[in-house]
């Protein structure tokens, strides 16, 4: 089913921070000695850990090094567009100052801070699109929460749903000003008419908040993958793909498996080339500290991502070509086909079914050498390209301006 979002600014965004950040992060995978192998924020579950022994985690969580500002001005580097920061996960733990239950890091922890409050700020200051993960479904702290302790079945989730689903939604779409999307997770077994009842419920609140894919039974906005899941072709629809930067959510003092920043631009160049968002994550420890791993490769992508962001920002999937090459890919815009090289590559030819005017790299705007042969009576051309000298980037983008719309793409060699 074709999926349409409604809001431009999020077909337009291409690339969002994700943040997992909770009592979890206090663990940093580890409980009574032993490292999970699972997810960090699924430790709870891992372990089977009780909920007043988990509980007693917020009496330590004090996470002094948070810095709000700090964590826009880190998404601002890396050239991202939004921020979805977990409000509350599986745990049942609520990162902000909820009024209709007491486990929140206002009134559970020694912190005392409400950071989805200094979030809100600095985010509308600095242009960033504020967003949050809320799970609806799942809460391990709730005896009618789904998905622990007594099997689901037989609990009154209605009563979880009205008592503090609801509530907690309404409190995170009142206090903090324009919200750009709820990120639902795993509706386990949510009926149709509940998810209906909670986007519903959201958009009565706040019409424009994008309800994400997740929220269950084919009602969210968009299509969202499975973790790390990039679809093989183009989705003729709105979709995003949530990732990873090592292999975790939640912190893990011990995961260190971080993707280089050649593998990040390829993933956000494979999303983006095939329409879709990339909504890459960090997870802050227990100081409120994004790792410096998170920071080093966000910060070195958005070197190439904010000087070449005519070709990120606002593009179209350009159909048609191969699209697990791994040394190219494609983005376009009206009258413009961007190809990104990555290192050590480069262009021979291609074919196009529309003139080209110009050809420059899309960074500094250095010219490049063409040549074209077109014929109109088989509307296809012949380009060739001698780009200048690499630097050793990560990554060069060449930008075609062509006399018509962007075309459907022939073919592409000597890459």
């Amino acid at each position: 089913m074709k999926k349409d979002c409604r809001q431009q600014w999020w077909k337009d965004a291409k690339y969002g921070l994700f943040i997992h950040w909770g009592l979890y992060s206090q663990l940093a995978g580890s409980y009574q000695g032993k490292q999970t192998s699972s997810l960090g924020e699924w430790i709870m579950k891992h372990f089977n850990i009780p909920v007043a022994d988990y509980e007693k985690i917020a009496c330590d969580f004090n996470p002094t090094g948070f810095n709000a500002d700090e964590w826009v001005e880190l998404a601002k580097d890396a050239g991202m567009e939004y921020i979805v920061i977990t409000a509350k996960h599986h745990d049942g733990f609520a990162m902000y100052h909820s009024k209709c239950s007491k486990y929140n890091i206002v009134d559970a922890t020694p912190f005392g801070r409400d950071p989805i409050a200094e979030l809100a700020v600095s985010c509308k200051r600095e242009g960033i699109r504020l967003c949050f993960y809320y799970s609806q479904a799942q809460d391990w702290h709730e005896p009618n929460g789904l998905g622990y302790g007594t099997p689901n079945e037989e609990k009154d989730f209605d009563e979880y749903l009205q008592n503090k689903c609801k509530p907690q939604l309404k409190e995170l779409l009142t206090q903090y000003g324009d919200v750009g999307l709820i990120w639902f997770d795993t509706p386990q077994t949510m009926s149709f008419e509940q998810s209906k009842e909670v986007k519903d419920y959201v958009k009565s609140i706040q019409p424009d908040c994008i309800v994400s894919g997740r929220i269950g039974n084919t009602l969210g906005e968009y299509m969202s993958t499975g973790d790390n899941q990039i679809p093989i072709l183009p989705y003729d629809g709105d979709w995003e793909v949530p990732a990873t930067l090592n292999d975790t959510w939640g912190y893990k003092s011990f995961d260190n498996n971080w993707k280089s920043p050649e593998q990040v631009l390829r993933l956000l160049f494979k999303v983006n080339g095939r329409g879709g968002n990339y909504l890459l994550n960090v997870g802050p420890d227990d100081k409120g500290v994004i790792p410096q791993g998170s920071v080093n490769i966000l910060r070195e992508v958005g070197h190439f991502v904010r000087a070449n962001g005519r070709a990120i920002y606002a593009t179209q999937p350009v159909w048609g070509y191969p699209y697990e090459a791994d040394n190219y890919y494609m983005t376009s815009t009206k009258n413009h086909l961007y190809i990104h090289v990555l290192k050590g590559s480069n262009i021979g030819g291609l074919m196009l079914s529309s003139p080209i005017k110009n050809v420059t790299m899309l960074a500094d705007g250095a010219p490049v050498e063409y040549s074209q042969s077109f014929a109109p009576t088989s509307g296809q051309g012949h380009v060739r390209c001698r780009l200048p000298e690499s630097r050793g980037e990560l990554c060069r983008t060449v930008d075609f301006e062509l006399e018509t719309e962007t075309p459907q793409f022939g073919s592409l060699d000597n890459l």
